[in-house]
């Protein structure tokens, strides 16, 4: 069972949001906060494809990483951060389309790791395909000074 150990888990992962240059810099927004649960989108560009006009599959695991780290990161006590300590991801299809969704979710929530899952999705003209699969493992840091 998880459980979030910070009630206003949402407003912290907002917060969180902010600090995210990377995700900003290629288009990607998390469009749903849950408690061990995260979404996000992407409008698909030139810019996020590879030279035969797949979506890139670091801009895929990227992706998976931030949906994943998220929904670990709504389980955490306020001023927690998480960070990937392991992530692994199997490519299933190209990534076609005109846009990409991302899901995440925790299996397993510890107190010094999450293990999670991501699918990342692309729509190509209203049809619906799983691109990647990725399991991680997430670390959660406590506020500096405090161990736990």
């Amino acid at each position: 069972m998880i459980k979030a150990l910070n009630p206003d888990f949402k407003a912290a992962v907002e917060a969180k949001l902010g600090g995210q240059h990377f995700m900003h810099l290629f288009g990607f927004k998390l469009t749903t906060i849950e408690e061990g649960r995260t979404e996000g989108w992407l409008d698909i560009n030139k810019n996020h494809q590879q030279n035969i006009g797949f979506l890139h599959g670091g801009l895929v695991a990227t992706m998976a990483d931030i949906v994943a780290g998220f929904a670990a990161s709504t389980l955490v006590p306020a001023n927690y951060h998480v960070v990937t300590g392991e992530i692994k991801i199997s490519y299933l299809n190209p990534g076609i389309g005109q846009k990409a969704h991302a899901i995440g979710w925790v299996l397993k929530q510890g107190r010094r790791m999450h293990f999670c899952e991501a699918e990342v999705w692309c729509i190509n003209n209203g049809e619906r395909k799983m691109v990647a699969k990725a399991s991680a493992t997430m670390v959660v840091i406590p506020p500096q000074g405090e161990t736990k």
